[in-house]
């Protein structure tokens, strides 16, 4: 990394404080990510400075706020590889982008008898806007199995899944729940040759490593800005040009509209006729903020660094006994899911919590998951740029405690 750990860590206000009387080991990033000094004080700095409506006013607020909203929309191309900045459309996060794409894409080219592909490992926000949509169109679910504890897709059945009528593929890049890296440009890749069109849940990725739509080669995607250090509320859907300009706006309102009477009305072209309303302004300048930080450390040396401690993770985790390991064996990402026989999830995380560690357990958000892997909830434990071995040692010797504990 260009910065040292210390001065990273340092940055973070939130990292120092003790919980319970320990000094906080913050290991649910898979959840949210922690927000650097910079980021906080863009979005501050828009409230005391440049508070105003975008893209409607004539005065100096209005000009400084429209720019630097159109600033963060840019950036964000950029960040992701985008050809332009009208293929990012903001939304309030991934969730709202599949939706997006579930609605206005499923409701124009879906018919009964066409299928979406998913994965067994989705997260709900890739796999219920889905359902909803087949539901709509007569379209029907399938689905790439995954294998057992080690969380692969099993991709020799992808080509003929693909060739069977199948009009999407959505599918997640790292798996919030298992820490698999899927081979993105490769499952792009044997989709186009089929002619069917990609969406990518880069939720857990964009803020990861470096990423690049163009190099991928897929149709959407779709992130979150607090995953990646930036402000809740906040993500984006990049699409392909011609493909966002051939689709319905998915909500309607002021500001998505060229012209209205009482009967019709005529859309704004692409990004803004899917951005309905007041936009979340300060959310796009924190978001901006954030892939500066993130750029500024190297997405190259992030990626190093959570694959370094999820692999470690995953060794020290190995070595004790009634611990049952989830995800890949290697090459995962900057996660590590565990089950512990005869302790719910809930009791390892409170335990935990009151030793100043904060972990996450429960099914999240992969109910289907849980259920092919035989469980009802894992204990789940994941890092980031700011996180180190020797947190991990200390988690270690908790889960030990605890099992100690529970016997």
């Amino acid at each position: 990394m260009k910065k040292t750990m210390t001065s990273i860590r340092e940055e973070f206000p939130v990292l120092d404080q003790q919980v319970y009387g320990h000094d906080l080991i913050y290991f649910d990033n898979a959840a949210t990510t922690q927000k650097p000094r910079s980021v906080i004080d863009a979005v501050s700095g828009y409230y005391e400075k440049d508070n105003s409506n975008v893209h409607r006013g004539i005065h100096a607020l209005s000009h400084r706020a429209t720019e630097a909203y159109e600033a963060a929309r840019a950036r964000a191309a950029a960040f992701i590889g985008a050809g332009s900045e009208k293929e990012i459309v903001f939304t309030r996060g991934t969730t709202e982008a599949i939706n997006l794409v579930a609605s206005s894409w499923c409701n124009r080219y879906l018919k009964p008898g066409d299928r979406i592909l998913l994965t067994e490992m989705e997260h709900h926000s890739n796999l219920v806007p889905w359902q909803l949509a087949a539901e709509r169109t007569g379209a029907e679910l399938v689905f790439v199995p995954v294998t057992g504890d080690e969380g692969l897709l099993q991709l020799d059945r992808l080509d003929a899944l693909l060739a069977g009528n199948v009009k999407l593929f959505a599918f997640t890049h790292i798996s919030n729940a298992l820490g698999t890296i899927n081979p993105v440009a490769e499952l792009c890749r044997r989709a186009r040759d089929q002619g069917v069109v990609t969406l990518v849940d880069a939720a857990q990725s964009v803020g990861h490593a470096p990423l690049d739509v163009s190099g991928i080669g897929c149709d959407f995607l779709a992130f979150s800005g607090h995953k990646m250090c930036g402000p809740t509320g906040i993500g984006a859907l990049y699409g392909r040009r011609d493909l966002l300009e051939a689709l319905p706006p998915y909500h309607g309102g002021g500001e998505m509209i060229r012209k209205v009477d009482l009967h019709r009305s005529e859309w704004k072209g692409v990004p803004h006729k899917f951005e309905a309303g007041t936009p979340h302004i300060s959310g796009a300048i924190g978001l901006h903020a954030a892939m500066d930080y993130l750029d500024e450390i190297g997405r190259k040396a992030i990626y190093s660094h959570d694959r370094e401690l999820g692999e470690y993770a995953a060794e020290r985790l190995r070595s004790l006994r009634n611990l049952r390991l989830l995800g890949p064996p290697a090459e995962r990402a900057g996660i590590a899911s565990f089950h512990l026989p005869n302790v719910h999830a809930h009791d390892v995380v409170s335990f935990a919590d009151r030793r100043g560690l904060a972990l996450r357990g429960g099914h999240h958000c992969t109910q289907p998951l849980m259920k092919r892997l035989g469980l009802e909830s894992t204990v789940r434990a994941s890092f980031y740029i700011y996180n180190t071995k020797e947190e991990i040692d200390r988690f270690v010797e908790v889960i030990e405690e605890i099992q100690a504990f529970f016997g």
